[in-house]
C-alpha cells in the first residue's frame, strides 16, 4: 500500500500558541487530498523555548485537542512535538494523532545540552514505533538524528519521522544525516524543520526533506514557507530490501543508560 505524506516548514511564532495554529490551519488549506499523514515541526506551537513552566499543557491541554478535531476533519494523521506536563516532569513530546482520536506519543530521547534543554526537560526513555495502514514509522525529534544507534532499524519499520528546530550554523550535518539515515535503515525518512528567527536569536534554514531508503531526495523544501509531499511505495521499499538485505547482517546490541 502507498503511503501519502506531507510536511509542513514555516517560520514559528516566539511562544505564541494561538498564532501558530493559525498559520498551520491556513498551511492545511494547500495540502494535497488524499495525504495520509501531516508532520509538524518541533515544538511547533512555541518554537525552541525552555520556558516549560509557563507553556507546558497537559494530555488534555488545548493543542492536543485541536490535533484530535483536526485529524478527525481532514481524515489523516498529524503529528509534531510540542511542551507536554505529566507527573511534576516537563517532556518534549511527539504526539501522533489519528482520524479515529487515537493518541500516542513519544518523548525525545536525546536533549539538546548545547541549548539547555537538558536542564528544563526529562529524557524519552523508549523507542516509539507508530503503526498505520500497514506501515511501521519510527518517531524522532532533531538531536536523536545525530545518535544512529538508537535509530538502528531491526527490520522494525518502514519510515523515520524527524520533527526538528535544528539552527542554519549547522545545516551541512542536517543535509549529511537525512539521506545517512535513510540508507543505513533502508528506509524512507521525512524530516521537517522550521524556518526564520527564534526569540533566542537563532536561525532556521529548513531544509525539510523527503528522502527514499536508497538516499535519493524526493523533495526538499528552500528557505521559505512550505508544505513537501511524497507518495511513498511499500512495494518498491521491499523489492530494493530484498535485492539488497544488507540489514540482516547488522551488529546485534543493546540500548543501556
Amino acid at each position: 500500500m502507498d503511503l501519502m505524506i506531507s510536511g509542513l516548514q514555516f517560520d514559528i511564532a516566539w511562544e505564541k500558541k494561538d498564532q501558530n495554529i493559525y498559520k498551520i490551519e491556513e498551511l492545511f488549506e494547500s495540502i494535497p487530498s488524499g495525504t495520509d499523514i501531516v508532520v509538524l515541526p518541533e515544538m511547533f506551537t512555541t518554537g525552541f523555548s525552555m520556558n516549560a513552566a509557563k507553556l507546558a499543557e497537559s494530555m488534555e491541554g488545548n493543542t492536543i485537542l485541536w490535533m484530535k478535531s483536526t485529524a478527525k476533519e481532514k481524515k489523516t494523521v498529524i503529528t509534531g512535538s510540542l511542551i507536554i506536563e505529566e507527573n511534576q516532569n516537563f517532556r518534549n513530546r511527539l504526539l501522533w494523532v489519528t482520524p479515529d482520536g487515537e493518541i500516542s506519543y513519544y518523548d525525545k530521547r536525546h536533549s539538546f545540552g548545547l541549548a539547555g534543554e537538558t536542564r528544563y526537560y526529562k529524557n524519552g526513555e523508549e523507542q516509539k514505533i507508530f503503526s498505520y495502514k500497514n506501515w511501521k514509522i519510527f518517531a524522532s525529534i532533531c538531536y536523536d538524528l545525530r545518535f544512529p544507534i538508537w535509530i538502528k532499524n531491526r527490520y522494525e519499520y518502514h519510515l523515520i519521522i524527524n520533527v526538528a528546530n535544528w539552527p542554519d550554523t549547522r545545516s551541512a550535518h542536517w543535509n549529511s544525516f537525512l539521506p545517512a539515515r535513510a540508507i543505513e535503515n533502508q528506509s524512507y525518512l521525512i524530516a521537517v524543520n522550521r524556518i526564520g528567527t527564534d526569540g533566542e536569536g537563532r536561525n532556521y534554514s529548513g531544509d525539510s526533506s523527503i528522502v527514499d531508503y536508497d538516499g535519493n531526495i524526493l523533495t526538499k523544501s528552500a528557505n521559505t514557507e512550505s508544505i513537501i509531499s511524497a507518495k511513498l511505495s511499500m512495494e518498491k521499499l521491499m523489492e530494493y530490501r530484498n535485492r539488497f538485505p544488507f540489514l540482516k547482517d547488522q551488529d546485534k546490541y543493546i540500548i543501556t543508560d
